[in-house]
This record gives C-alpha cells, sequence and structure tokens, in this order.
C-alpha cells in the first residue's frame, strides 16, 4: 500500500514550536501506560496532566514512551566501511547512521569509536576523522550524538592522543577493551585471520607480527590504564570495563572508578557487578536472536535473574526497541520495567539526569510506537528536544495540520 500526504514541507516545519502539545490514551509516566496530555516548552516538558485531551499531536492509542538512550552502539562502522577497504565519507555514514537510530527510537546515542593497537578501520587515524567529522555536522544531527570512547588497553603509543580527546572535552564515556588475547586466539582459523587483516589494511602475516609486537609489551598497560582512568575520574566522565571475565577484573577497574560493566562473560561476574552497585550492560541482539553469537551469557536470563541494568544496541540499531518488547511480551518484565533498561537506567548510567524519563523539567525526548502487531513493535514518531524528526504515519501529519 503507497501511503500519501498532503502537507506541505513548510506546514510540517511551521507545526515545530517552542511550545507543544502531545496526547495519547497511553503514556508510559511513573511505571504505568495512562492517557496523559502533555506540554512541551523550549525544548523540555513544561506539564503532564492526567487526562487525554487533544493537542497539536494526538497519538490516539499509540504508545507514548521515553526516548532510548543507547550507551553503546558500533553499527554505524557498517555504513563507514560496508565491505574490507571500501571507506564512504565518514559523515555520510554518521548523517544515515542518524537516521536509523531515529527510525529505531534512539533519541540520545553514544557512538562506539574504537581505537586500537590496529590500522585501518579502528586505528587512530579514522578515529581523528570520525571525532572531527561529529564536531562539522553535528548542527546536522537530530540525534544527540555522543562520543563513547573504546579504549583498547595495547593502543600504547596512541594514548597521548586519547588523553587530549579527553582533555579538550570530546569524549563523553571512556571504555576499557582489551581483545588482544581473543584475536590471538582466532589466528589459527585462517578466515577469521584474513577478517581481522582486511579491517586493518595488513596482510595475515603483517596482522599477526603485529599482534605478537603488542603481547610482548603487555608490561606497559596496566600504567596507561591507570593514566587513562585518572584523568577520566578528574573530568567526571562515565567509564565502563568490556567483557569483564572475574568478578576480580571487575573489582580491579571499580577500583579505578570505572562503575559500568559492559558484556561480563558469566553470571558470577554480572552478579559481582550488581552487588557492588556497578550498572551492568548487555546487547539487545542478545534477546532478540534469543542468546549471545559469542556462545556467552544470554540476557534474557540475566535479566530474569537481576544481573543485568541495561541493553544496548551493540551492533544492530533496531534490536534495542524489539528487545524491550520481548521481554515484556514474555512476561520476564512489565513493558514499564523493561523500558528503563533502554531509556531511564542508561540515562542513570552516563549521568544525564535530563532525560530517561517522562516528567517535567526533562528533555523533551520521545518516541511513538505502534504495538499494533504482536511481537513486531514498530516506530511511529520520533521527538528529540521537543521537535517532531521522524514520522512514519502520514495520517498523524494530517491530524497535526488539522489541529
Amino acid at each position: 500500500m503507497k501511503f500519501t500526504c498532503s502537507i506541505s514541507l513548510c506546514d510540517f516545519r511551521a507545526l515545530q514550536s517552542p511550545f507543544m502539545i502531545l496526547s495519547s490514551q497511553r503514556v508510559l509516566v511513573q511505571g504505568e501506560l495512562a492517557p496523559r496530555t502533555i506540554e512541551l516548552a523550549d525544548q523540555q516538558i513544561a506539564l503532564v496532566a492526567e487526562h487525554h485531551a487533544p493537542g497539536d499531536w494526538d497519538f490516539g492509542n499509540l504508545i507514548l514512551l521515553p526516548g532510548i538512550v543507547d550507551i553503546h552502539g558500533d553499527a554505524f562502522e557498517r555504513q563507514w566501511m560496508p565491505r574490507p577497504r571500501v571507506f564512504f565519507p565518514i559523515e555520510l555514514a554518521l548523517l544515515e547512521t542518524d537516521r536509523q537510530m531515529l527510525a529505531n527510537g534512539i533519541t540520545t546515542s553514544y557512538h562506539g569509536l574504537t581505537v586500537s593497537w590496529e590500522p585501518g578501520l579502528r586505528g587512530l587515524e579514522h578515529g581523528q576523522s570520525m571525532i572531527d567529522a561529529v564536531d562539522e555536522i553535528r548542527p546536522q544531527l537530530r540525534c544527540d550524538t555522543r562520543m563513547h570512547l573504546r579504549y583498547e588497553v595495547f593502543a600504547l603509543d596512541q594514548v597521548n592522543r586519547l588523553l587530549s580527546w579527553i582533555q579538550s572535552g570530546k569524549v563523553d564515556l571512556i571504555g576499557f577493551n582489551d581483545h588482544l588475547g581473543m584475536i590471538e586466539a582466532q589466528l589459527g582459523n585462517e578466515n577469521k585471520a584474513g577478517k581481522y587483516a582486511e579491517r586493518s589494511g595488513l596482510t595475515i602475516e603483517g596482522f599477526r607480527r603485529l599482534l605478537m609486537e603488542m603481547k610482548s609489551r603487555a608490561g606497559e598497560v596496566r600504567g596507561k590504564v591507570e593514566q587513562v582512568a585518572a584523568l577520566g575520574r578528574e573530568r567526571n566522565i562515565p567509564m565502563a570495563s568490556h567483557d569483564d571475565e572475574t568478578p576480580e577484573m571487575r573489582a580491579n577497574y571499580a577500583e579505578l572508578g570505572v562503575g559500568i560493566c559492559e558484556f561480563p562473560v558469566d553470571e558470577v561476574t554480572a552478579r559481582s557487578a550488581m552487588d557492588a552497585s556497578s550498572e551492568v550492560v548487555m546487547g539487545s541482539p542478545n534477546v532478540v536472536r534469543g542468546g549471545s553469537h559469542a556462545n556467552r551469557m544470554t540476557a534474557i536470563e540475566a535479566i530474569r535473574g537481576g544481573y543485568c541494568s541495561i541493553l544496548s544496541s551493540d551492533y544492530f540499531y533496531p534490536s534495542i526497541l524489539y528487545a524491550a518488547f520481548r521481554i515484556a511480551a514474555e512476561g520476564v518484565l512489565s513493558l514499564a520495567d523493561a523500558w528503563k533498561l533502554v531509556s531511564e537506567n542508561p540515562a542513570r548510567a552516563a549521568g544525564l539526569a535530563d532525560r530517561g524519563r517522562i516528567a517535567p523539567g526533562l528533555r523533551a525526548d520521545f518516541v511513538v510506537v505502534d504495538d499494533s502487531h504482536p511481537g513486531h513493535p514498530r516506530v511511529a514518531a520520533t521527538i528529540t528536544a521537543g521537535e517532531i524528526v521522524y514520522c512514519a504515519e502520514p495520517a498523524l501529519l494530517k491530524k497535526a495540520a488539522s489541529a
């Protein structure tokens, strides 16, 4: 079926005003879905009224939810390098990624920029290109885009540049990653070795030599990690450790002020993190697929057991919306509690007190969801800072125009 819409672009822009009224029969407020009317003013929520009344945007029975806060996503790499060694302009990749995120209800995103000891896609110079590109095109981005620096701890020669990024305010979240051992273990597989080599732009043999050279410098790692963590604490930047393998590893990072535990490999490590009041992040693709692609802990069981507090898009943006609704459909949590995993809790972990809930004084970020097809929730509209930035329902535009 082909949809048409009689509203013009000029009419649509005229509807974007400093003051708007939204309404729906189902708005997620204080842990329940109920009829509400919401007044917006100057990019914030000014008032939440306990009734449903016609407004500028009446969403009927569609669900009005706080916008998704995604604190770990690196799917943008596919727009940047869709095939090995085939790069597109980073500005084009970021703008396309922005559209994908909005279409999936993500209103705040932390791009997982990996800076590794490897050259190529995850090398320092490509990282600098992305930092510069985000600065340049930020006015064109409608998702609130932030930088999650995924620091590979064997990137010893790159640390000074990373410290300069942190010092200059270009980094919003610091992640400590160590994939060297995992990569080394996979180099016996020619297919996987070839993929790592292609990503780096090296030959397989050249990649092996580089890995062994970096491995020989393992004694330098702890000092560099402490240096980066110290600056993170000084700048009050949230920090995360990645793929924690044991409770001891998690405790070591916690001593450095690293309060977020990303993708712990097993239940005992995840539980130890939660017991120590750390946030535990797992991937939404794990929920949607029914298990980990790396044969690790199952996210939905971690949520059921109470040792996962946040879900991220990880490597697939659509998964985060689907995961929350699947958790609710399977009775693991209510939709209100499932939605905390993708909105309120990640906002808290990232230190963003101005979003993640629908309440007066908070930033006006929303996602409107059509859940009429069981198992296939669909984003009907996305609002960031009080502005409709994505709409898949032409009928909504017609209603707004007539209102």
